[in-house]
């Protein structure tokens, strides 16, 4: 028998090598696992067992998103394999796991998980699956161009003959890796573009499934960690004995993220952090608020910014509208040319996420487990050997499910709050949080300032000119310290969504400028373009009316170049009914937006009564390029839709003397049941290759929503979340 031991440098090579046959960079066996009899696992995706099981790893985090049955999907059709036989397995931290997209991190962030491990695992299905058919010629002395596979079985074609998987292992294990292997037409698919059933969704409805919340371990305590009111504040003195005299906590101990009250389960923890008396050093920001930092970021705005797209002369052309001459002149003749200037503000937002910030970790003298409901393994894992000092070989992160992330759950402070702990107090712990502690102390989507700046002419001929300059925190310098020396000055990440505008406007730029009050940021649901989405939707949609020409017509013009939007905005328009009169009382507004890959196009109907926004269906089209599981796609836009939803209609963390005003669902609210709009989706077909979809409706649902909202009332909406009256 052979076991391979590829090198890196190979590894790398082969990964680099995909073609027409695709080089497999994902063979890298465990040591000696391709050795054992009865069990065959060329690769760390797939095992299958003498007994014909079918074992298939999961690297990308489920959080309701879908990938649980997704990424199997990628593996089972190259594989052949009947989906009803297959068992999943969570990943360990472990970086063959990794997404190529994000430099080998073990992250689920950024719509990424399909547009990142696509290639990777249909790699890893159709390697093993080469292997096998290999085994059965061999035993068959037959030519392998003669057999064909089915459902874990190899058929020999002339004479109808089958050997199930199970048969095989032992003979495929002793066979080399095939240094490249031809994935499947997409003709032939049998398993991939259907829409199968969700493989967590039976343990979540039974009650089986295990989100962080509910692990335990044996003599665990809970924690509940007491952080400084005011951004930025620290410790200056607590009594321990106040909070000790509490019946059922056993420690307080003082860690970086603040004071953990040790218990002996979550109500003793949380009154013995109400007896705790701590005072505070709050800071340099303890007299911060909400309207400093608006004025701070409108005085920044009036200055020039990095230059992050740059066509023709939008400056000149602003300066020097001129009169509309005969090159301008729309469909109704002569108009006048028209610039039109506007700001618009978004708050911060917190990911709110269902389930609180929670982590379970038990450091011992020579190991560190860590059982977390996290959107990285990676910086789970990275934390906890910075806070033990122990290697990475010596600290285990056991994925469980997790009740929402949003991007909040790929940042490690809650895992901190369990390890420090756990490594203060030698038992293993569980830190929870309360749902105040999640909302005031949560890493926000930034606070946006955006000036826009168009010239248009009112008779119907596109605009001539567009700009764009946005004021926000940069996340790639919060990541990367240099990230912005090495960009000219640009966050790309606040950028998307308005520097990839696809309209054909001839004068074109985009400027950003960095400012950080103070206060944590983090990614949030779509990140740039949920700022972007909203602001040059409703942008361009007022350039329309301003031109007196129809939204969509207007859009639609500008999309020449771009057939893939323009299929986008024609079939949700279609769908939408856009050219039909909607019911008396409802009114629609459109948006149509790119992220993650992604096209996405909505129609939003309302009515309006008393200032109150109802919100009574959303029409949704999409392309997302090559389909995985449309109901997973479906799901997705619909469950973006009402995120960003809630965010359009009542999000807000103001800050006031340092710290969050908002502090629970009382008064950070999300949309409820009877708040829930209709949701009709239709999915564009695309040979393309796959974009994201958990975050790309997200980003579109607040412009459709303000340009309805103009339908209605006549008034345009600047700021959000949208206050009429």
């Amino acid at each position: 028998m052979t076991t391979l031991s590829p090198t890196r440098r190979a590894f790398l090579k082969a990964a680099a090598a995909a073609g027409g046959g695709l080089a497999i960079g994902v063979y890298l066996p465990v040591d000696g696992v391709r050795a054992q009899r009865g069990a065959f696992e060329p690769n760390v995706w797939v095992k299958i067992g003498a007994d014909n099981s079918v074992r298939i790893m999961l690297s990308m985090l489920e959080m309701g998103q879908g990938v649980m049955t997704a990424m199997p999907m990628l593996v089972a059709e190259e594989l052949d394999i009947d989906w009803n036989t297959i068992t999943t397995e969570w990943a360990p931290a472990d970086r063959r796991y990794g997404n190529p997209n994000f430099g080998g991190s073990q992250t689920t962030a950024g719509s990424n998980s399909t547009r990142g491990m696509w290639r990777l695992l249909r790699e890893a299905g159709a390697g093993a699956r080469a292997m096998l058919v290999t085994a059965a010629a061999q035993t068959w002395s037959v030519p392998e161009n003669t057999l064909t596979t089915e459902k874990g079985e190899v058929i020999h074609q002339a004479t109808g003959r089958r050997l199930k998987y199970g048969a095989l292992v032992d003979k495929a294990v002793t066979l080399p890796v095939p240094a490249k292997v031809t994935l499947k037409d997409p003709k032939a698919f049998r398993v991939l573009g259907q829409p199968l059933a969700r493989l967590d969704v039976p343990a979540k409805v039974n009650g089986t499934a295990e989100f962080g919340i509910d692990v335990k371990r044996p003599g665990m305590l809970v924690a509940r960690v007491v952080r400084p009111p005011v951004f930025g504040g620290k410790v200056r003195s607590f009594n321990a004995d106040k909070a000790k005299a509490v019946p059922g906590v056993r420690h307080v101990v003082q860690i970086s993220t603040g004071i953990a009250v040790v218990a002996d389960g979550y109500w003793s923890a949380s009154r013995g952090v109400q007896a705790l008396a701590v005072t505070w050093d709050d800071g340099p920001l303890a007299s911060l608020d909400s309207a400093s930092i608006a004025k701070q970021y409108a005085a920044l705005a009036d200055k020039p910014g990095a230059v992050a797209r740059n066509e023709g002369d939008a400056d000149g052309a602003l300066s020097r509208p001129g009169p509309v001459g005969p090159g301008n002149t729309g469909p109704s003749g002569p108009g006048t040319a028209r610039v039109i200037e506007r700001v618009f503000e978004l708050p911060f937002l917190a990911h709110a996420c269902m389930e609180p910030m929670n982590c379970t970790a038990h450091v011992q003298a020579d190991r560190c487990d860590v059982w977390a409901p996290t959107q990285s393994q990676t910086a789970t894992q990275q934390a906890a050997m910075g806070a033990t000092g122990l290697p990475e070989s010596k600290v285990f992160v056991h994925t469980t499910y997790m009740g929402g992330g949003f991007g909040r759950r790929a940042e490690p402070d809650f895992v901190l709050d369990a390890v420090e702990t756990s490594k203060a107090v030698g038992v293993p712990i569980k830190a929870i949080w309360s749902r105040e502690d999640d909302t005031k102390h949560d890493y926000y989507r930034p606070v946006t300032y955006v000036r826009m700046w168009g010239l248009v002419d009112t008779s119907g001929a596109p605009p001539r000119a567009w700009k764009q300059r946005i004021v926000q925190a940069s996340l790639l310098k919060r990541l990367n310290p240099n990230a912005l020396n090495a960009s000219k000055g640009v966050d790309a990440v606040s950028v998307e969504g308005a520097a990839n505008l696809p309209y054909e406007i001839p004068n074109l730029r985009v400027e950003y400028i960095e400012a950080d009050p103070g206060i944590p940021f983090g990614f949030w649901r779509s990140v740039g373009s949920s700022v972007n989405g909203f602001v040059t939707e409703a942008f361009i949609d007022e350039l329309a009316t301003t031109a007196s020409k129809d939204p969509y017509r207007f859009r639609r013009d500008l999309l020449a170049s771009h057939p893939r939007h323009r299929a986008v905005l024609d079939l949700v328009a279609e769908k939408g009914g856009w050219t039909t009169k909607p019911a008396a009382g409802r009114f629609r507004g459109m948006a149509v937006h790119e992220c993650f890959g992604s096209i996405t196009g909505l129609v939003t109907e309302v009515s309006i009564e008393k200032n109150a926004v109802t919100v009574h269906k959303v029409t949704c089209a999409v392309d997302c390029g090559w389909i995985v599981n449309p109901d997973t796609i479906k799901a997705q836009m619909e469950g973006g839709i009402i995120y960003g939803l809630s965010a359009a209609l009542k999000g807000a963390i103001t800050i006031d003397k340092g710290r969050a005003v908002q502090s629970h669902f009382g008064d950070y609210q999300v949309i409820r049941m009877p708040e829930m709009p209709a949701i009709d989706v239709h999915i564009v077909p695309s040979t393309e290759s796959p974009g994201g979809i958990g975050e790309p409706s997200t980003a579109v649902i607040a412009g459709s929503l303000a340009n309805a909202v103009f339908a209605a009332t006549g008034k345009r909406v600047y700021r959000l979340p949208i206050t009429l009256g």
